[in-house]
Formats: structure tokens, sequence, C-alpha cells
């Protein structure tokens, strides 16, 4: 079987609920599966591109299907758009356009604080603390594309009341790419009643490639 990756999401950690639940349910069926932390050497210091090298750096070349969750579904499509080993994406609530949602979610005066000050203060949910980033993270961010340009086929769980990334943010990506499909389930953002529905959609979806 394909080794699969799991991507967690923002201020996240391989530790998360549903890492580790897919985890365990990979594990049971003797299908590898890697869960890379994200957060790099040092958080303050984080971007976009280092969380990709990870990627690259996990995937090594070889062929991989990636689950990715929130920031960790469009970093997915984001390297699927750039490396054709990846065969299957499983996306959760992918925030597509994060630098955009972000922006939005902090509001304008907060976005100038973080660019004038040099770092923003957060929750990191991985650690259970509060840290800081560094303004290049978004800055960084801005330089990739909303809606990475996949061809690979891809499964796109994304819930109706999810107020953290809006559903109609994977309504528009799956509307024009014929390789997505997106199913719409009855959840939030952190999709957590949903997890054994997405484990048994994954795996048939990973089985058929």
């Amino acid at each position: 079987m394909i080794r699969t990756l799991y991507l967690h999401g923002f201020a996240s950690s391989p530790q998360s609920y549903k890492a580790r639940y897919l985890a365990q349910r990979f594990a049971a069926e003797g299908w590898p599966f890697e869960a890379p932390d994200l957060n790099g050497a040092d958080f303050r210091r984080l971007t976009i591109t280092e969380q990709l090298r990870t990627v690259e750096e996990r995937a090594a070349g070889q062929p991989v299907h990636l689950v990715g969750s929130s920031l960790g579904g469009w970093l997915a499509a984001l390297y699927a758009a750039r490396h054709r080993e990846v065969r299957r994406l499983v996306l959760m609530a992918p925030a597509f356009g994060f630098p955009r949602l972000y922006s939005e979610f902090l509001g304008p005066a907060a976005v100038e604080a973080w660019r004038r000050e040099g770092a923003l203060r957060l929750m990191h949910y991985g650690t259970g603390a509060e840290t800081e980033l560094g303004w290049q993270f978004l800055e960084d961010a801005m330089r990739y594309e909303d809606e990475p340009a996949i061809v690979q086929p891809c499964l796109i769980f994304h819930g109706v009341r999810d107020d953290v990334v809006p559903v109609q943010v994977s309504r528009q990506f799956a509307r024009t790419r014929t390789c997505c499909e997106l199913r719409e389930v009855d959840s939030d953002h952190e999709l957590r009643d949903q997890v054994e529905e997405i484990w048994l959609a994954a795996r048939e979806f990973f089985s058929a490639g």
C-alpha cells in the first residue's frame, strides 16, 4: 500500500485527535502512515515554504497519498500541484486561501500590528500554550496561490457549520475541478464527529488508487 502522510492544521501537531485516530486505523490495516511535525525547528520563524520542505523531505520523491486538515489541507494541495508523485488526496475543511482567511479572522488592525511589531501572540493547540509567530509566516504564505491546480483525485470533507473555514471555500474549489469530490457533512470545523466516516471513505478511496 502507498504510504500516507497526514498534514496537521495551523498551530496543531501530529498528536491531534484526528491524526491519532487515523494513525490507529491505518495501523490496524497494516498501511504505512506518517504524521510529520509541521511546526518547524522554531515556530516563531516558521513559513509555508518550510512546511512544504518538510513534506518534501518525508515524501522523499516516492508515491504518497496525502491527508490534510485545515491549513494542512491547503498545504497538501500546494504540494500535490508541484509533485505528481502524489497519487490521491483526502482533505478535511481545507483552508484554501489561508492568508486571506486568517487576515479576515484577525481583522485589519491586528494584521497591521502583526506587521509592525514583527510577531503575533497566539494559542498553539499542539502545545497548549501561547507562543509567538513572526510576520514572515503570513508574508511568505501570500506568495502562494489560493487554489492550487491539482490534477490528482481528491476527496474533500467540509462541515456545513464550519465557522472557521466556510464551506463555500471548498464549494468554490471543487466546482470547476472534475478530479475533486466534495462531501458536505453536518459538522463544524473540527469534524471530530465525522472522523469514523472520513476514515471509511478514505480507506475505500485510497484502495482504488
